[in-house]
C-alpha cells in the first residue's frame, strides 16, 4: 500500500481528528464502507433514500469534512454521498494509482455499484473537480449534472505558490496562517479549528507529487450534461481565466462564474450550486416524461 503519511502515528492522529469532526455533521447521516479494486472507500450518506443521487468529491489534502457547511442545504433535495478520495487524508484506502490512467474511473465504477447508483449529479472541488471531470469525460452517460469548484485539469497550473509556502514553512503556525490566507485565499481569523486540522495535515501528510493531467479539448467536448464552474479570479494555484477560456471554446453550454477577489478556496456557494443542481434535475425529469 502507498505510504501517504510521514508516520503511522501521525496518520492515526489525522484520522481521529476527522472522526471527531464527522460527529458535527449537521444532518442525520450514515457511514458506508464500499469495497473496490483500490481498497475500501469511505462514504458519508445523507438525505432521503428516494431523492436524486449527488456525489461530492473533496480536494487534495482534505476529506469530506469540507462539505459540512453545504450538506444541510443539499440534503433537503438530494441523496448526498460525500466520498473520501483514495490516497487522501480521509478514511478510504491509501491507494494512489496513476492519475493519467483509467484507474480512477474504474474505482468510481466500483463505488457507484456499491452504492447502487447508476447515474448521479457530481460536485467536485479542486482535485475533486478533476476527479469529477475525469469520470464525466469517460462515463458521460452516468453523470446527469456537473458542478466544479476551482477544478484542476482545465486551466494552466501555477507553481509560484509552492515557493511562497516553502518560505513560510519555517515560521510554524504563523507561516501556516499566512499560507492559507495568501495562497488559498482563506481568512483564518474565525476558523481556529480548521487551522488546527490543516496544520496537522501539513505536518503529517505526504501530498501527491504527480503532475495533474490536463484534459484535451476533445475530452472536454464529451461533457454534454449541464455544467457549472465556480472559481476565484485570484486563484494562486490555477489560472481561472484560462479555465474559463478553455471551457468557453470546448463546452459552450457551461456556466462559468469567476468570483472577484476570491482565491483557490471557493466557499459560501451552497445556494448557487443547489439552484443549478435542481434546475438540471428538473430538466432531466421533464425530458424523461
Amino acid at each position: 500500500m502507498t505510504a501517504i503519511y510521514k508516520t503511522e502515528a501521525g496518520g492515526e492522529r489525522i484520522r481521529e481528528r476527522y472522526v471527531q469532526t464527522l460527529r458535527t455533521w449537521p444532518v442525520p447521516c450514515e457511514y458506508r464502507r464500499i469495497p473496490t479494486r483500490e481498497g475500501e472507500t469511505f462514504v458519508v450518506v445523507s438525505g432521503r433514500e428516494q431523492a436524486p443521487p449527488l456525489l461530492l468529491f473533496h480536494g487534495s489534502g482534505t476529506n469530506s469534512a469540507i462539505w459540512i457547511g453545504d450538506v444541510a442545504s443539499w440534503a433537503e433535495h438530494f441523496r448526498v454521498y460525500a466520498v473520501d478520495m483514495i490516497g487522501e487524508p480521509g478514511l478510504s484506502a491509501p491507494s494512489r494509482p496513476p492519475l493519467n490512467s483509467e484507474a480512477y474511473a474504474h474505482w468510481l465504477d466500483d463505488v457507484l455499484q456499491g452504492l447502487g447508483v447508476t447515474q448521479a449529479s457530481m460536485v467536485g472541488a479542486s482535485l475533486g473537480g478533476w476527479l469529477a471531470l475525469d469520470y464525466a469525460t469517460r462515463r458521460a452517460g452516468r453523470v446527469s449534472c456537473l458542478v466544479l469548484l476551482c477544478p484542476g485539469g482545465v486551466g494552466r497550473q501555477k507553481w509560484g505558490w509552492i515557493f511562497q509556502a516553502l518560505l513560510l514553512k519555517p515560521f510554524g503556525r504563523w507561516g501556516m496562517h499566512r499560507t492559507l490566507r495568501t495562497v488559498a485565499g482563506l481568512d483564518m481569523s474565525d476558523a481556529e479549528e480548521f487551522l488546527e486540522d490543516m496544520a496537522l495535515t501539513h505536518q503529517q501528510f505526504q501530498p501527491r507529487k504527480e503532475h495533474l493531467p490536463v484534459f484535451s479539448d476533445v475530452a472536454l467536448r464529451r461533457l454534454t450534461m449541464p455544467v457549472l464552474v465556480i472559481a476565484g479570479e485570484r486563484d494562486a494555484m490555477l489560472d481561472s481565466q484560462d479555465t474559463a477560456r478553455r471551457l468557453a471554446g470546448a463546452v459552450p453550454h457551461a456556466a462559468v462564474h469567476l468570483l472577484p477577489g476570491v482565491g483557490h478556496s471557493v466557499v459560501g456557494q451552497s445556494e448557487p450550486v443547489l439552484a443549478h443542481l435542481r434546475k438540471a434535475t428538473a430538466s432531466g425529469d421533464a425530458e424523461r416524461r
